[in-house]
Parts: C-alpha cells; sequence; structure tokens
C-alpha cells in the first residue's frame, strides 16, 4: 500500500480483498497506538511515522533473509551428509524426509548407503557415516553408539503371488516351521536372525534356513522365484510391490524398533536430517 499509494491497486497486487488490506491497516494501527497513513479520497500516503515504520520494516525482513542465510551456511549448507540404511526398513518415511531436508538445506548432498548393520556400525567408527537409519540398535554391533526410535514395523511372512500360502489372510508360526525359509545374511544381519529366533521360540520350534542372503533385492528374487519363504519387515512392500504377498503372523510379534545411530557429535546438518527423518517415519 505504501508503494502503490491505494489501497486498490495493492489488493489487486497481492491477489487479496480490497477490506482485507484495509482490515489489516487497521489493526497494525490499533496495535502500535500509531496512524502509519494519511488517506485522502483518492489515495493513501504514509505518515511520517509510516514512513519510518516502513524502513525498519524492510531492514527486519533483510535482517531475517540473512539470519537464514548465516544459519544455513553455520549446518553445513554446503558438502555431504552420509547416511547409511537399511531399504526394506526405511522406504516408507525416508523419501519425504529427503524432500523436506532438501527444501531446508538445499545445498547439502545427501549420499545415501544401502549397508548391512556390520557395515553401518563399521562406516560409524571410522566415521564415514554420519548417521545411521536401521532397527534397535543391538548391544553388540552398535555398544557404543547413540541411538533414538524414530517409529515402529511388523513382521510378517512374504511368499511368492503362487505359494499355497498366499490364499490366507493370516499364518501361524507352526504353520511356516516346515517351509523353506529366506533369510538375511547371519554375518552381515545378526540382529535379524535373532528376531526370527525369538519368533520361533515363542512356540518352541527352529527355523528352518533354506537359503541365506545379503540384500533385499536378491532377497525379494529368491522369494518371488518359490525358493521359499522370509519373515520380513510389512515396510518391504513399498520395494518389493506385486511381486509378494505379505502375510500378518499369528500371535502377532513385537513390533520392530526403527531408528537412527550415530557416533560422533551431529553436525547441524546431520540433526536436521534426524528431524525430518522423525517427522515422517510411520508407527506400526
Amino acid at each position: 500500500v505504501a508503494e502503490a499509494e491505494n489501497v486498490s491497486r495493492a489488493a489487486l497486487k497481492l491477489h487479496v480483498s480490497q477490506p482485507g488490506i484495509s482490515r489489516q491497516i487497521r489493526d497494525l494501527e490499533d496495535e502500535i497506538g500509531i496512524q502509519l497513513f494519511e488517506r485522502t479520497a483518492k489515495s493513501v500516503k504514509l505518515s511520517p511515522a509510516g514512513k519510518i515504520f516502513v524502513k525498519e520494516a524492510r531492514a527486519v525482513l533483510q535482517r531475517a533473509e540473512e539470519a537464514l542465510k548465516n544459519v544455513r551456511a553455520a549446518a553445513g549448507d554446503a558438502g555431504e551428509l552420509h547416511v547409511g540404511y537399511a531399504p526394506s526398513l526405511t522406504a516408507r518415511f525416508l523419501p519425504p524426509a529427503l524432500r523436506a531436508f532438501q527444501a531446508i538445506l538445499p545445498k547439502v548432498r545427501v549420499k545415501l548407503h544401502d549397508c548391512s548393520s556390520e557395515e553401518m556400525a563399521t562406516g560409524l567408527r571410522v566415521g564415514k557415516l554420519h548417521l545411521a537409519l536401521t532397527v534397535r540398535a543391538a548391544r553388540g554391533i552398535f555398544r557404543d553408539c547413540e541411538f533414538t526410535e524414530l517409529g515402529h514395523d511388523t513382521l510378517c511372512l512374504a511368499v511368492a503371488p503362487k505359494h499355497r500360502l498366499a490364499v490366507k489372510w493370516i499364518v501361524t508360526i507352526e504353520e511356516i516351521a516346515h517351509e523353506r525359509l529366506i533369510i538375511y545374511s547371519r554375518k552381515d544381519y545378526p540382529e535379524a536372525y535373532k528376531f526370527l529366533l525369538n519368533l520361533f521360540a515363542r512356540v518352541k520350534l527352529k527355523p528352518r534356513v533354506a537359503e541365506e542372503h545379503d540384500s533385499v533385492s536378491s532377497l525379494i528374487a529368491a522369494v518371488e522365484t518359490g525358493n521359499g519363504v522370509a519373515v520380513v519387515a510389512r515396510s518391504l512392500e513399498c520395494t518389493s510391490g506385486p511381486r509378494l504377498k505379505l502375510i500378518p503372523l499369528s500371535p502377532a510379534p513385537e513390533p520392530i524398533v526403527v531408528g537412527a545411530a550415530w557416533i560422533q557429535k551431529l553436525t547441524p546438518a546431520a540433526e536436521q536430517f534426524l528431524n525430518c527423518a522423525r517427522q515422517f517415519a510411520i508407527e506400526k
């Protein structure tokens, strides 16, 4: 309004209603107790106090913009952030978290590393990773790491669409006790095997392991081919799509805790990434 010296023209430029602008001006004048405009029948002009107010307001906005730039620079708004992750556990929340992070720190390049649990733990210790998105830190692997919970996931059975169990709405542990099990490598994913042992221990059975795989893609391919079935996190469906059918287990297992682990003090950029991940992690 100060630039146009006309409420109607200002409203047109701002794509808002004229009464709305007039009301905001009156509210502002009432709040500070000073008349900012001198009004005539055809125009409005800044009062002497209004001219000072506009100058100061512009300075405040400029300072706010500079403050944002300084904060981004302090947060490492130019560089790389290395994040280890488990694809099957983070498929739901990682993409929106990345988009939110890039909107805040667009100059930081996030490098994602698809790692096993052992690789993530090693990467954190030697400084190759700033942060790792994984299951609740096992005492042995992540014994010297900080860990914060982000969300939960549920275990279910993954089968090929034409497998005999694919017609079922729910499956018991006893029903899969004699099935050939496809699992993640015990060497690279020891915590996944512990989950499996605990699951079968509840019904006093042992899993019948047929194959071990060191990646999500190869495990999906093995199950899809019909080599066996797999106990996996529900989030795997984001990666497998219609290639596999995921069936709930009975009795329902304890939810998997998904979180973030780190060793060294988090950089401002890593802290911001963690906040974004926490915002979008989906509770199961």
